[in-house]
């Protein structure tokens, strides 16, 4: 559900001054790059951006109405004059620019403005960014460009010195947990969701959903069998992760969550038991913890990294877990 400007202003107070300012001065950028991690708001301040500019009777001149037709279907997604692109597969394609290009060079359908968002545009291929970037060296008047991205050393530079780049900031754990606990998430899980997610709504989710529930027995499970020989942790994968880690986002999911009992073990040791998460089995963790040395555990948590920038790059995720595993098993474990 799109946010409200009260809603996302909660979020990202200086992102939403900054559109204030812009909309009441009539200094609106021909393009924008949101750049921030995944959940901190960029595709609502997108949509809501957009609802401003489109919108028949915006209150105080920039928050639009949310009730006129134009911000109707630009929450349903079907407002002739704002367009969307997002990755077709791993990637934006050339023919996804030219399309949307096409669409330009004809004249609003409703008035001479017209807005496009371009989602993840780190993932534009090469022939792709280099359409956009005629596009943006040639802006249509009253033409708005935004693009958004978590990696935005992933953009090209020549594309970067034509936006104006806006930065969206995650919420602090601490606020993040506030949050949460005022939605009725338990306090116990509410630590070990907030690492995981800077989205509200999908902080909510996973306290919600068994599925998030079993992934933390599976994957404390995965950790557990380490001690034990590359076979029975190989049986492990094959009878509990594969089945219930699915999907590339799962997987990642996944991994995030074997990498914070790695963190919570570290931070036993170090004695700074308030920054543990795994609060539900904190006691088990810090059995854990005597069994292993600083300096492996350190080990542990770049190997899982490493894992993580491996499945970005679209390695075979079951391949990936296997050597994982393998990595995680070397040397001493738990001396």
């Amino acid at each position: 559900m799109a946010k409200t400007w009260e809603e996302l202003e909660d979020i990202q107070p200086i992102v939403l001054k900054m559109f204030k300012n812009s909309m009441m001065k009539n200094r609106l950028a021909h393009a924008y790059l949101f750049e921030g991690m995944k959940g901190t708001g960029k595709r609502d301040a997108s949509f809501l951006l957009a609802k401003s500019v489109f919108c028949h009777s915006p209150m105080q001149g920039y928050i639009p109405c949310e009730t006129c037709v134009n911000c109707k279907r630009i929450n349903n997604g079907n407002h002739p004059d704002v367009h969307l692109v997002e990755p077709d597969g791993l990637s934006i394609k050339k023919a996804q620019i030219q399309s949307l290009q096409e669409e330009f060079s004809k004249t609003g359908v409703e008035s001479k403005k017209k807005l496009y968002m371009v989602v993840h545009a780190d993932r534009m291929t090469v022939n792709a960014a280099n359409s956009l970037l005629k596009f943006l060296e040639e802006p249509h008047p009253e033409t708005i460009a935004i693009l958004m991205t978590e990696q935005a050393q992933q953009i090209l530079p020549t594309i970067l010195s034509r936006c104006q780049t806006i930065s969206f900031q995650s919420l602090s754990a601490e606020k993040m947990i506030e949050k949460l606990k005022s939605h009725n998430v338990e306090p116990q899980i509410a630590p070990l969701i907030a690492q995981l997610t800077n989205n509200i709504d999908e902080a909510i989710e996973f306290s919600q959903n068994d599925w998030f529930v079993q992934a933390q027995k599976i994957v404390l499970k995965l950790y557990e069998v380490l001690k034990k020989t590359p076979l029975e942790a190989m049986v492990s994968l094959q009878d509990d992760w594969f089945k219930h880690f699915k999907e590339k986002e799962q997987f990642d999911l996944g991994l995030d969550l074997l990498l914070l009992i790695f963190k919570d073990l570290l931070y036993i040791q170090l004695g700074k038991e308030e920054q543990v998460v795994y609060l539900i089995e904190k006691e088990r963790l810090e059995q854990f913890a005597l069994q292993s040395t600083s300096r492996r555990i350190s080990e542990q948590m770049t190997a899982v990294l490493e894992a993580k920038r491996k499945l970005h790059a679209n390695m075979n995720p079951q391949l990936l877990m296997e050597q994982l595993v393998l990595k995680l098993q070397e040397g001493s474990l738990f001396v």
